[in-house]
């Protein structure tokens, strides 16, 4: 058995989850109660999956090693769903506890920080965080946290969630711990892409691909519920 990986606990209560300003999948902003749970400060690395492809044979994604992508520092990318919670479950078996990709809700109440501003650390994006298109992924931790100590909320890779997407749900979500519908073609992704032209990603803006797909700006980070 292997010591839990650093794990950051975001805190039981209330917060508002979505917006009616922008996207129609997004509306209606609605107050949701999500139980206390813990989640990684970083998405998973290139050395973190590495150690996982070792242990266990699993197929490495595509892009694996590719030049620009293969830094350990930087988010691993391509992952289908299916692959991200293959490495949730071996790192729950090795270290005892249930391991699992972030609901919809825990990712957003996460990647607010405690704020209710569009983006983690405020309502505008600097003029800093503009740029164009990078030619390939920063490190995990290439910008400051936001107020819960969590890297990379809104930038680096779109990070796989445990819901099927429904553009609809939000109007006939469970006000407590809502889990997405039970079944769908596609799966959610929270989080911005180091591929796009604004890298930076609203807290309430949602996306959605197929669970099978793996793009290179596609990648995850781990979730635990706690007692």
């Amino acid at each position: 058995k292997l010591d839990a990986p650093d794990m950051v606990t975001i805190p039981a209560g209330e917060f508002v989850m979505g917006s009616d300003d922008h996207g129609a999948n997004e509306s209606p902003a609605h107050v949701v109660w999500v139980d206390a749970f813990a989640i990684s400060p970083y998405a998973v690395t290139n050395a973190d999956y590495g150690r996982f492809l070792d242990a266990s044979g699993h197929d490495a994604p595509p892009f694996w090693g590719d030049d620009g992508l293969s830094d350990p520092r930087q988010p691993l990318v391509g992952p289908s769903w299916s692959d991200a919670v293959a490495y949730c479950d071996w790192l729950g078996a090795l270290t005892g506890d249930v391991c699992r990709l972030p609901t919809e809700a825990e990712r957003e109440k996460a990647s607010r920080g405690g704020r209710t501003t569009a983006y983690p650390w405020g309502d505008d994006l600097p003029s800093e965080h503009r740029g164009g298109r990078h030619s390939q992924p920063e490190p995990v931790d290439a910008y400051a946290p936001n107020g819960y100590g969590l890297y990379g909320m809104a930038s680096g890779v779109h990070e796989w969630c445990a819901d099927w997407h429904d553009a609809a749900f939000y109007a006939v979500s469970p006000t407590r711990n809502p889990c997405g519908p039970s079944a769908g073609p596609r799966k959610v992704a929270r989080g911005g892409s180091w591929r796009h032209h604004v890298r930076f990603t609203r807290c309430a803006a949602r996306s959605a691909l197929a669970p099978d797909k793996q793009f290179s700006d596609f990648g995850f980070r781990v979730a635990m519920s706690v007692e």
